[in-house]
């Protein structure tokens, strides 16, 4: 059974309810019967009223177009028959991209490469800007329009119409692609742009020329991203085209990081209250953007509501049901639409379109092509046959010789075709998937049995196969084809209204979107032709709240859109490189956040240097300690057989100017970075160093207190224990004590380098860190014992007689000595960082040139100026005397 009989079977009981829905459905629906199931025949009961134009042909092609936009239904009396509806305010828009058909149609039977031999015709109607009347006309071309069908056993033959072009509308394709989709009549629309309608399981056999609105918001969003606005309002018309795309544009924008500020619908009945509202809303909003989903019919009363508002300083921008209507382009609305960014299909050349259309004239027989007679009286505004008393009433009568060179119709440049050019790729589309099923070679075909399609037992969805498979360019060097939805290639024409000084306007092309273009490289926008609405001339700002700087964060505003946001300065060591950063990240261990918190800069390092004052101060000290040390051994040395040098045991006193030496260098291990090597290296050489030194002073003492014993009667006994060689012993054992000691600390808790940041966050400081606090405690500890005990037998043996009494000047030193040390534990402890090691370091050559001078300043003092005290009768003299 043919599809043409199937659709006559089922599309009945469809179209009853579907009619119910206008108010004239009731009397005008399709009406088939057959006088009993074993009739040879079915009649057509009654026709349609619908305008429309045909032209015979072997294959006929369908069209549904907007050629008037007002349908006038009858009254419904339901005592007798309603009279046919009937549509008026004729477009000449509408009507023009049905000619376009008809050129294309007359092209492609004028071009022998394509369709040889096969005659193309068309069944035009106008689809009134009504659904039930798209609908009914659907209906006619999909079953046709013969008064008697005949039925046989087997019905062959090509379908009433092979595929259909339009419905212009998206809500009209809904509604008749889920009709014909049942049967797989292709439809190739070229102007249906609704989301939706890219549902392969919902409209199987429908295509179209224009994009989707998926690929249409997905072009806004690049040109929103583009200028930087990503606080818009959102403006939509209450049809399946507004609400779909509105959709769309909510959820793309909000992945793209923007914010509708506000989301209106546009009335259906034009409420005066409504539009007020929705005009209050839009001046209310700090949002500078407003986008647009809607045909010029639902946006004008809304447009007329901003001017009587004076709503100005808006950007405006237009999705392709508007963006190149001309209604809008008029001195009252330019000041508030100046500077619109549209998007618009693909604009093309159609060579010899503009000769075709000069080319019409009224018709003598209107019965086929009715429209063409209507486009001539609404052109130059008369009547071919007047009504009675037109002429009176100062009507004009057409001569049908008018010439269409004279006047200028409100459908735009011809050399800037968009829904013609959508039509003419549409009837191509169609020509070339039935010519390449024609071209099938027998045998090798793509159905089952690798058979092919004939035009005889031709099939709708067989012709839905190649159709999904066309692909050609054409002359204007467009490449034509679908995708698995059928949808076709997206390419995007941006457009902006310029106003111009003289008050005209033009719509200039300041860009193109391409989909099929490289990622990132889609839109192509040349901002410096962009005509700017604004004192400034330059786009506006169009944000809910300034992006945030590096080095803050963004924090989201409660109840707010994620647009709305508060900026916070990231925290100390914390940074934030590129605007609205969602939290700032941690900086390294070794580095911080510069002052503006935009990036990590390497810590400030700190620790006793060479380079620095202080540092270069004490190493200054450390220095000039062992040269003035080095000085006295050298005074000593030429000195050595005088009685001062003599009588202060020579031996031990070259030691423990040895030790000093020691002492005053051991302090430049203090100082410079630390490493593993220095930090285990100054401590060991500072507690040696001393105990040398001190040990040397003990032992001095100790001789001192065994000399004066042996003057007693019966201390020579006491003397014997204290020889040179029981000396250099003594000093040896106590030194070795403090090497053991240091070994033992560095053994099992060494000092190690330790990077510290607890003293600053932005410094790093370089440290040693003691390892054992035991081991550092009894270093200091054994070197205070020895002190102690220098010092307290000095102190017993200050009043010995003498001229020039060692014990005196050992306590002194030991009490200089005991005191630095002394103040040195809590300066030590409070003391940070370098401040720590310059501390040790002060105690250190405090504590030396203590006992240098309190030791060898009175000697060299006698050696050097008062020679004359040099002898052993000077010496003695004291001792003399207290005898």
């Amino acid at each position: 059974m043919s599809t043409a009989m199937r659709v006559r079977q089922y599309i009945n009981l469809y179209l009853s309810i579907v009619m119910m829905l206008n108010s004239s459905s009731l009397s005008l629906q399709l009406n088939y019967s057959s006088a009993s199931s074993t009739s040879s025949s079915c009649r057509l009961r009654e026709h349609f009223s619908l305008n429309g134009m045909y032209q015979k042909g072997d294959v006929i092609l369908g069209g549904l177009f907007e050629v008037h936009y007002f349908t006038v239904f009858p009254e419904l009396s339901f005592t007798s028959e309603p009279q046919q509806l009937y549509c008026e305010g004729f477009t000449s828009c509408g009507f023009q991209q049905a000619q376009t058909m008809a050129f294309a149609v007359d092209e492609i039977n004028r071009n022998p490469d394509l369709l040889p031999n096969i005659k193309l015709g068309y069944q035009l109607y106008d689809n009134c800007l009504k659904l039930g009347v798209a609908l009914r006309a659907a209906m006619s071309l999909a079953s046709g329009t013969e008064e008697e069908f005949l039925l046989y056993e087997t019905c062959s033959g090509s379908p009433p119409v092979l595929g259909i072009v339009g419905d212009p509308g998206s809500t009209h394709s809904i509604a008749i692609s889920s009709v014909l989709g049942l049967f797989r009549v292709p439809m190739v629309s070229h102007y249906s742009t609704c989301s939706c309608l890219s549902n392969r399981g919902k409209y199987p056999s429908f295509f179209r020329t224009i994009p989707s609105d998926a690929f249409q918001v997905r072009a806004m969003i690049q040109i929103l991203r583009r200028l930087g606005w990503t606080w818009v309002g959102l403006v939509f018309s209450d049809d399946d085209y507004g609400v779909h795309a509105a959709r769309s544009f909510h959820s793309s924008l909000a992945e793209s990081g923007g914010c509708v500020a506000y989301s209106q619908v546009l009335p259906k009945d034009n409420r005066p209250t409504e539009l007020q509202r929705i005009v209050g809303e839009i001046k209310s909003s700090s949002a500078r953007v407003v986008v647009v989903f809607s045909n010029e019919a639902y946006l004008l009363p809304l447009v007329d509501e901003v001017v009587v508002q004076n709503v100005k300083g808006l950007q405006w921008i237009a999705s392709e049901a508007w963006s190149t209507s001309s209604v809008f382009h008029t001195p009252r609305l330019m000041p508030y639409l100046g500077g619109t960014l549209g998007i618009a299909i693909r604009h093309g050349e159609i060579p010899g379109l503009r000769d075709f259309l000069l080319s019409i004239r009224p018709d003598d027989h209107p019965d086929n092509n009715p429209g063409n007679n209507m486009f001539w009286e609404a052109v130059f505004g008369c009547r071919l046959e007047p009504p009675a008393g037109w002429v009176e009433a100062g009507g004009d009568v057409c001569t049908g010789q008018e010439d269409l060179r004279d006047v200028e119709t409100n459908c735009g440049d011809l050399s800037e075709l968009r829904p013609e050019y959508n039509v003419y790729k549409a009837v191509y589309a169609l020509a070339h998937a039935l010519h390449d099923l024609l071209q099938c070679v027998p045998g090798r075909g793509p159905f089952s049995g690798n058979h092919c399609a004939s035009l005889q037992r031709l099939e709708h969805w067989q012709l839905v196969h190649y159709l999904q498979r066309v692909n050609f360019t054409t002359g204007f060097g467009d490449r034509v084809s679908f995708d698995d939805n059928g949808d076709a290639l997206a390419i995007y024409d941006i457009l902006n209204w310029v106003w111009l000084q003289d008050g005209s306007i033009e719509v200039e092309t300041v860009g193109v979107i391409d989909e099929s273009a490289p990622t990132g490289q889609e839109l192509t926008l040349d901002e410096d032709r962009i005509f700017w609405n604004f004192e400034s001339r330059k786009p506006p700002r169009s944000v809910c709240s300034e992006s945030c700087p590096p080095g803050t964060r963004v924090a989201r505003k409660k109840g707010e859109p994620v647009c709305c946001f508060n900026c916070i300065s990231c925290a100390e060591g914390e940074v934030s490189n590129t605007t609205d950063s969602a939290e700032c990240s941690r900086c390294p261990e070794d580095f911080w956040s510069s002052p503006e918190r935009d990036l990590c800069i390497p810590k400030g390092v700190e620790f006793l240097s060479y380079q620095e004052s202080l540092g270069l101060s004490l190493m200054t000290a450390s220095l000039l300690g062992a040269l003035i040390c080095a000085l006295v051994l050298g005074i000593f040395t030429r000195y050595r057989n005088t009685p001062v040098v003599k009588a202060n045991n020579s031996e031990l006193s070259f030691l423990l100017l040895l030790s000093l030496k020691l002492c005053f260098l051991c302090s430049l291990l203090f100082i410079g970075r630390p490493r593993l090597w220095t930090c285990q290296l100054r401590h060991a050489a500072f507690g040696i160093s001393f105990v040398l030194c001190v040990s040397c002073i003990l032992v001095k003492t100790m001789v001192v207190l065994a000399v004066f014993r042996t003057s007693k009667p019966g201390g020579n006994a006491s003397l014997k224990w204290f020889g040179a060689g029981q000396q250099r012993g003594t000093v040896l054992i106590l030194t070795s004590f403090q090497a053991a000691i240091c070994t033992a600390w560095l053994v099992s808790a060494s000092p190690t380098p330790h990077k510290n940041t607890r003293y600053h966050n932005d410094k790093i400081v370089y440290e040693c860190v003691v390892g054992s606090v035991a081991g550092f405690g009894a270093l200091l500890g054994y070197i205070g014992l020895l002190a102690f005990l220098s010092f307290l037998l000095a102190f017993l043996a200050r009043n010995l007689p003498d001229n020039f009494n060692e014990a005196k000047f050992i306590t002194f030193s030991m009490l200089i000595f005991c005191a630095v040390w002394i103040s040195f534990v809590p300066a030590y402890i409070s003391s940070p960082g370098m401040y720590a090691d310059a501390v040790e370091i002060f105690a250190i050559l405090a504590s030396s040139f203590g006992l240098l001078v309190a030791l060898f300043g009175p000697k060299c003092y006698i050696i050097l100026l008062r020679p004359e005290r040099n002898t052993k009768k000077a010496l003695m003299g004291r001792a003399t005397t207290k005898t």
